[in-house]
Formats: C-alpha cells, structure tokens, sequence
C-alpha cells in the first residue's frame, strides 16, 4: 500500500511541478454565470484535475465549494495530496459569495438579531439554490468534463445552507460538507425543520459531514463539550444547535445518512474550515480508499485471485458513483505490471496490462506496455502487434520509431 500510494504521489507531483510556470501555485479558471433567477452575473473558479487532458472524453465527480474565492485554494489542496489514494480525482467549482452572500445563503428572512432590527437582506437561499439547480449546475455539466456525483462544502452561512439543501432538494448532491453551520440562524428554524423532515426522507446513500469548532461560549471558557447542554444563555445556541443536530442524526439511523461528526477544540469559527475540508472530505469518501493492497503487493497472490480483487473493487464503485469507473487508473496498472516483469512473474504482467487495454481501450500506452511484454518472452510479432495498435491510437514518432526497429529484427 505504502509502495503504492507513494507512486501515486510522485505521479501527481510530477504533473504539478510540469505546469507550474511563472507561478509557484495557481488555482482556479474564473468564469461566469449570468443568473436570471438572481438577476446578476456570478463569477465561479474551476479547477481541473491533474490527469485532465482535453484530449480525452473522461468525466470526474464534481465538488461544488461556496465562498469559493477563500475555499478554493484549501480544498485544491486537500485534493492534490489525497486523490488517488483517499478520494477521486474531481473537478472542483469555487462559487463566489463575496456579495450578497448573507442574502443568498440564509435559510428563512428575519427583521430583527438578538433583540435589534437586522436590515441587511436575507433569507433567499430557496432562490440561490435554484440558481444552483436550474443554471450552475447544467453550466457546469455543459462546459466541464463532470458527472452528476456532486459534493457540497460550506461553511458557518454555507453550513447552513449546506443543510438546507440536503433537506429540500437532496437529490442535487450526495454528499454534504458543513462546516461550522450556523443553525442558530432565525431561533433554530431549519434545525426544527431538520428534525421534522429528515424522519420523511430515506437518505441512504447520501452522506454528510459536520463540524464544530471550539469556542463554545463567547465569554465563559468553562464551557466545555461535556456541559454546553446545560447552559441556556444564546453565547452558547450556536453550538448547541450544531449539537442538537448531531444528536438527532445519530439517534434516528433509519434516516439513513452516512454520517460524521468531528469537534475540533483547538480551532475557532474563522480556521476550522481547513481540517474540516480534509477530514470531510477523507470520511465521506472512506468506500473509495483502495482495499486489498496487501494481497496485490504479495507475490505469492495468484492471478485468479487478484482478478476477483478487481472485478470486486469495479463493482464497488460502480454501485457508489451510479456508473461506470475502471477500478484503477491506467498507470497503477501499468506500475504493477512491469513490477511483476522485473519479479519475473510474467502471467501477472500481462494480467495487468490485459486489465489496461480492457478497461483503456484507447490509451497507447496501454498497448505498448503490451508490446514489452511480449518482448520480455522473445514473442516478436505479438510485440509488432501491439505497437502497431498503439501507434494507430497516438501517431507518435516514438511509436513510429519502436515499430521500425521491431520490424528490422524480424
């Protein structure tokens, strides 16, 4: 696994370090969406996987990140570190709430806070969700190479909405990240909805993570996890909000959510965001983690065994993201075939490279991997076979040039 996972990472680096230029990190295309359900132009940021190639018809999961303009970075970073090994390569969409944002991400209008008049608009995250639903959304999927295996992060108004989401269109999303959520907002009016309406919903297969951060009481730091309940006073509604919810969610599993809960002690309302995006992130996506790599890193492993490994793990995926993904990327199979032809366990080297033309039918690579194989048991015009096959698909001077050389040993 550690053999692996560390391949994985030297293969990510390497593609990042390439594009890497006249910046040393750069994340996010802008774009835009003009939005006739808000009446107003909405800049997002998208950032493409490292594998992405426009040459290609490959789709990825999508992870939809509100206040995208300060998100953004953390989530890209998160992602580059762990894809592969704990989640999926994704397209990831910044959504900009840097206005408007109160207004588009409360949940219910209220005219008065703590016992003074509130005049800032709010309370229209029924209208941003069908901007998201009836225009963000099928931009998206129109322009980017994405499935509908959709994730939602936010934060403290984005938590809120986060949840109202899950609750009133649970079938834009799969998975929920709020972090922090601000179920205080308007007396706890959607947790009271929440606590209603999630025993009418059958959520199986959806999945949610929570935070909360560790300044419980504003003024009080006696308050702690253990006693918050206890306490009436509104310095502490926030967290007991958050709590009463976790409660709820827990106690009631016929709802059906794969759910987590994480409290973080040590981090306020403004820095949970960070390890909440990684561990929401590597918690909802634990069924993607690959399973089994000891018997794939064992030589004594027969190849009717490993086979059932990869059609089990096709399976598994399959059943998760509702269609069809190859259960490795094509260079794992590739980095586990020439490591069985340096083993000299030459069956399980073509095993894997058959695995890699199945599953890539289209990758070169794939076929003049093949092709080594062959010539690693002296099959000469098997090896001319297959890169042939492999130049048809790339028209490479490279493939061109190995095909003239194999010929002459004919």
């Amino acid at each position: 696994m550690r053999t692996v996972l560390f391949l994985l990472f030297c293969v990510v680096f390497q593609q990042t370090a390439n594009c890497q230029k006249e910046y040393l990190y750069q994340v996010g295309k802008k774009d835009s969406v003009y939005s006739k359900v808000l009446n107003e132009s909405r800049e997002i940021y998208v950032q493409l996987p490292n594998s992405y190639t426009p040459d290609t018809k490959e789709k990825y999961p999508v992870v939809y990140v509100l206040d995208g303009d300060v998100l953004l970075p953390t989530v890209v970073n998160v992602h580059d570190f762990y894809s592969g090994g704990f989640m999926p390569e994704m397209v990831i969409v910044g959504i900009s709430n840097a206005e408007n944002r109160t207004r588009d991400l409360t949940t219910s209008k209220i005219t008065s806070r703590q016992e003074m008049p509130y005049n800032e608009e709010n309370g229209e995250a029924d209208n941003f969700l069908k901007f998201m639903q009836l225009e963000l959304i099928p931009f998206i999927e129109n322009q980017y190479p994405v499935t509908n295996y959709r994730t939602l992060i936010g934060h403290s108004y984005g938590g809120l909405f986060a949840i109202y989401s899950l609750l009133n269109q649970p079938e834009l999303f799969v998975n929920y990240i709020s972090i922090d959520p601000s179920l205080d907002w308007d007396n706890q009016k959607l947790l009271k909805q929440a606590e209603t309406v999630f025993l009418k919903k059958d959520l199986n297969g959806k999945g949610l993570f929570m935070s909360l951060g560790g300044q419980l009481h504003m003024q009080n730091s006696e308050i702690t996890l253990d006693n918050v309940m206890q306490d009436t006073s509104d310095y502490t509604l926030f967290a007991r909000s958050n709590i009463e919810l976790s409660n709820f969610i827990k106690e009631n599993k016929a709802i059906g959510l794969n759910y987590y809960w994480q409290f973080y002690p040590n981090d306020l309302h403004g820095t949970i965001p960070q390890p909440s995006i990684k561990d929401g992130l590597i918690s909802l996506f634990t069924w993607f983690q690959m399973e089994n790599m000891d018997k794939i890193n064992n030589p004594e492993t027969s190849i009717d065994t490993l086979l059932k490994v990869i059609n089990y793990r096709e399976e598994k995926l399959q059943n998760h993201f509702g269609y069809f993904v190859a259960p490795y990327p094509d260079y794992l199979f590739n980095v586990l075939g020439y490591m069985n032809i340096d083993m000299e366990q030459l069956d399980k080297s073509k095993m894997y490279f058959e695995q890699a033309i199945k599953y890539y039918p289209k990758s070169a690579n794939a076929y003049d991997s093949m092709a080594d194989y062959y010539e690693a048991i002296a099959d000469l015009p098997n090896a001319i076979k297959y890169v042939t096959l492999a130049f048809q698909i790339s028209g490479s001077n490279y493939h061109k040039e190995r095909l003239e050389t194999l010929n002459a040993k004919k």
